[in-house]
């Protein structure tokens, strides 16, 4: 019986030096917050698209082709026949790690956002409907990548 206290005697003290040998660190712990260097990325991402959606269809249909998320690119893709125009509301940004695409298993390379924005559709210039959500843009390697609204 004294044998098996002396072990566990000194169980606890190994245990207790083990602990004593860890570190700490300084400061506070936070959650992850967005950088402005990521809110400036998706704040050009939206105003990009809402250039080239002024500059006519084709044009923001290759914007939407060139910053489709690589790993998402879907040569099936049949975009809407107008422009959208999306006003995102910056103030709700926010990190959402946990996002797949829809009907996908996998989560998306790189660092995964979503946004509220409202969202105009026009076709020959005329407002054909307005909408609000949320939108997921990806940063990867210093890019804003999205996943375009492809038709039903």
């Amino acid at each position: 019986m004294a044998d098996r206290a002396l072990r566990v005697a000194a169980f606890v003290a190994c245990a207790v030096l083990l602990a004593a040998c860890g570190s700490t660190v300084a400061g506070t712990p936070r959650p992850l917050r967005v950088t402005d260097v990521e809110r400036e990325l998706v704040a050009s991402y939206f105003a990009a698209l809402n250039e080239a959606a002024g500059q006519g269809v084709s044009e923001q249909h290759e914007l939407l082709a060139d910053t489709q998320h690589p790993d998402f690119r879907d040569e099936d893709c049949e975009l809407p026949k107008g422009i959208i125009k999306v006003q995102p509301t910056m103030s709700t940004l926010r990190l959402d790690p946990d996002w797949t695409p829809p009907g996908e298993d996998e989560h998306p390379r790189g660092v995964v956002l979503v946004v509220a924005v409202t969202l105009t559709a026009f076709q020959e210039g005329t407002e054909i409907g307005s909408q609000i959500g949320s939108q997921h843009i990806v940063l990867l390697n210093g890019k804003a990548y999205g996943f375009a609204p492809c038709a039903a």
